[in-house]
This record gives C-alpha cells, structure tokens and sequence, in this order.
C-alpha cells in the first residue's frame, strides 16, 4: 500500500513512463514481506530495453523488472534505493521521504 504522494505526481511519473522515460516515484509503503521497509521507488519506463539497460548500469538485475503494462517498473528498496536516489542526484526524495 502506497502513502504520501499526491495525484498529481503519481500522474506525472505515469506520463513520463508513458513517453518512455525514466521515471522516478518515491513513497511510503507497508508490506509485511519487508517489515524493514518504509520506502520504495519505482523507477518506471515503458521501453522495456531502455529499463532494462538503466538496471545494468546500475549493478541491477532486468529480471526483476515489473513488465506490468501500461507501467513496467523496478522497485528499488533499502540501501540501493538511498544509493542510486544519491547517484541520479534525486535529493528531493531523499529528504522527503527521510532517507538521509
């Protein structure tokens, strides 16, 4: 379940995934799978191979891409999420959503 994002930035992340950029959605979550876990990012995009070249690049393995059409995403979670928020230089997120 998914908190504290707005409508309008979940449709802007949907209208970026949906021109085939990568796209960055950060929220508060609850799963009891990952008790841990507060947050997650959806990196999305709906070219398949540009998602899947963007994982690679980044140490991630494709595999674990969501191809959930219209919306394909991966979840990023825990310290990778941090990391790779810090390396696309998404501070926004991370101070948002209390990460640093």
């Amino acid at each position: 379940m998914a908190f504290g994002i707005t409508r309008e930035e979940l449709n802007k992340w949907k209208e970026a995934v949906t021109r085939g950029e990568i796209a960055f959605l950060t929220h508060y979550w609850f799963d009891p799978r990952f008790p841990d876990i507060k947050t997650v990012t959806k990196v999305g995009c709906k070219n398949l191979k540009i998602l899947s070249d963007w994982c690679q690049a980044h140490g991630l393995n494709p595999a674990y891409i969501h191809d959930r059409p219209p919306f394909p995403h991966f979840d990023l979670m825990g310290p990778k999420q941090k990391e790779i928020l810090l390396k696309e230089n998404i501070r926004e997120h991370l101070t948002r959503f209390r990460m640093l």
